[in-house]
């Protein structure tokens, strides 16, 4: 007992004696101490005692799209771990090919009386779907909260990366090191973070090497799914088209634009740069460490579970959208352009 409590007074920060009146429910110790009291046991291991356990405020559900993306556990755990701090019980729900689809996971919920539910990267950014399903949610009584994607037609409130920031900070990155052909590889046109990019993307190089917005979108815009195969027949056909820098919308797709160039017998960054979209876990040790542009998870997770309970609360949020700032995190995967290493 005494190894134990040194251990979590080491791992919380505070002396085995706060320890000590954590674990026995005794009164006077801050809030957050008492949080990191808690945390530190769930850290190392240890079970928490029967009268420490938290009665749940209730059940609230997280749909997302699939695990494979590391984006996903990575926005599900801030969600997941903001939601156990206010007391309600996370419930995450996943399509997967051939599997559920988002309706049945609702319905599932909703049948399991869930106070809220978030959804992330759901068909509310599909432009060709049908949003009735969401006004239908409502009238039932649902709060819930819609992240990455927007529309107009949807009576809730939304939680974005700036896509459009996105675009420019890459593009911007890759023209200082003197690229002027660069291509964008990201998913099907039909998504609203996709057409973001896009708008981004050809504003940028317009405005930076001054071509039209017409020959960008056909020679310098590459089409395919979010996934590493996606992005290495994107980044090949936009090699082809003697692209020296390739723009990803997803980490994943960045990989596959690497695998695509060594394929190719071509060196990154040297022969070829590539820039990344998310800053998934584990992405800065990948070879060469991935320039990317940083999701702010932490603060759009946050927000969407505060925003929810909110509703929850009575307090509903407007129809609005909440717009966070993205991060050029530069690392190994970009070089000055090949024509430019040359020049004294």
């Amino acid at each position: 007992m005494t190894t134990r409590l040194a251990d979590i007074a080491a791992q919380a920060g505070v002396s085995e004696a706060t320890v000590s009146r954590v674990l026995n429910g005794k009164p006077g110790v801050a809030a957050t101490t008492r949080q990191s009291v808690l945390a530190a046991l769930d850290v190392l291991g240890y079970e928490r005692p029967v009268r420490l356990r938290q009665r749940s405020e209730g059940l609230v559900g997280l749909i997302t799209p699939e695990l494979e993306n590391p984006i996903f556990p990575a926005l599900a755990q801030v969600i997941g771990q903001a939601l156990t701090r206010q007391g309600y019980t996370p419930v995450l729900a996943t399509q997967t090919p051939g599997g559920s689809t988002e309706d049945e996971l609702t319905e599932m919920l909703v049948d399991r009386g869930v106070a809220g539910i978030i959804y992330v990267s759901g068909l509310h950014a599909d432009t060709t779907a049908d949003m009735q399903r969401y006004e239908r949610l409502r009238a039932q009584g649902v709060p819930f909260v819609l992240v990455d994607g927007f529309s107009p037609k949807v009576q809730a409130p939304f939680i974005s990366p700036d896509d459009r920031a996105a675009m420019s900070l890459a593009v911007t990155h890759l023209v200082s090191l003197g690229h002027t052909r660069i291509g964008l590889a990201l998913g099907p046109k039909r998504f609203v973070p996709v057409q973001r990019k896009i708008e981004g993307f050809v504003r940028t190089v317009q405005e930076q090497l001054g071509l039209s917005a017409e020959d960008i979108e056909s020679r310098l815009i590459q089409h395919s799914l979010y996934t590493l195969e996606g992005g290495q027949a994107a980044a090949s056909a936009l090699i082809d088209r003697d692209c020296t820098a390739v723009v990803c919308a997803s980490d994943m797709m960045a990989l596959g634009a690497i695998r695509a160039a060594r394929q190719r017998g071509l060196e990154v960054p040297t022969d070829i740069s590539v820039v990344g979209f998310d800053d998934s876990p584990l992405i800065a040790f990948t070879d060469p460490p991935l320039t990317t542009i940083r999701k702010p998870v932490p603060a759009m997770g946050q927000a969407a579970v505060r925003t929810l309970l909110e509703e929850v609360g009575g307090t509903p949020a407007p129809h609005s959208e909440f717009v966070f700032m993205p991060e050029l995190v530069v690392r190994g995967s970009t070089a000055s352009a090949p024509g430019e290493r040359n020049r004294p």
